[in-house]
């Protein structure tokens, strides 16, 4: 079965093999959920820097520091793949790799002192770590489970028999969200 672009050009893709019938603006949209990622990295840092406890900021560092490098290296293996030219792999990389620092930086001015008080009903430090966990949790939950669990990224069963996650595979994913709070009952701050 063949398949032509949507935006008209004459390139034609074979859907018998999945990878060549990945569209050509895919490039662009890996790109960007991975700049969104990034952006979300630096709402925490920004967010994290913003408090006094140094304990936070480091931990927040260490966790994006960690992970940072393996996303740099899945996008340009993505693009080189998909046969991007060199040039404009390094745009792409050098547009996510400025994504988190200056999210960052916009982050910690928008919570600085001075901003602290007339946001100070709520805590915006809080809302701010809070947006960039749940940007994480919707990655993996509508993007990465299904990859995982054999259902594709195309949110439709797989023909070929991918069941899905199994019921142990399930019972783990909720004792995983679970631990945090079971972790989290008799402390307070």
């Amino acid at each position: 079965m063949l398949l032509v672009d949507q935006i008209g050009s004459s390139h034609v893709h074979s859907t018998d093999d999945p990878e060549t019938a990945r569209p050509s603006n895919s490039k662009i949209t890996t790109t960007l959920g991975l700049v969104v990622h990034a952006a979300a990295d630096g709402v925490a840092l920004g967010a994290a820097a913003s408090t006094s406890q140094t304990s936070v900021q480091l931990i927040v560092f260490v966790a994006i520091m960690l992970h940072k490098a393996p996303a740099a290296f899945g996008l340009v293996s993505f693009l080189m793949h998909a046969g991007l030219e060199r040039n404009r792999i390094r745009k792409h990389l050098l547009v996510f790799a400025l994504a988190a620092p200056v999210m960052s930086m916009v982050t910690y001015l928008g919570l600085s002192k001075s901003s602290k008080e007339a946001l100070s009903e709520v805590n915006a430090t809080g809302v701010a770590m809070l947006f960039s966990a749940g940007t994480f949790l919707y990655v993996a939950t509508v993007h990465v489970l299904p990859e995982v669990g054999g259902m594709g990224h195309s949110h439709r069963p797989d023909p070929t028999g991918g069941r899905g996650l199994s019921r142990l595979e399930v019972a783990a994913l909720v004792l995983g969200c679970l631990i945090p709070l079971i972790l989290s009952v008799g402390h307070q701050h």
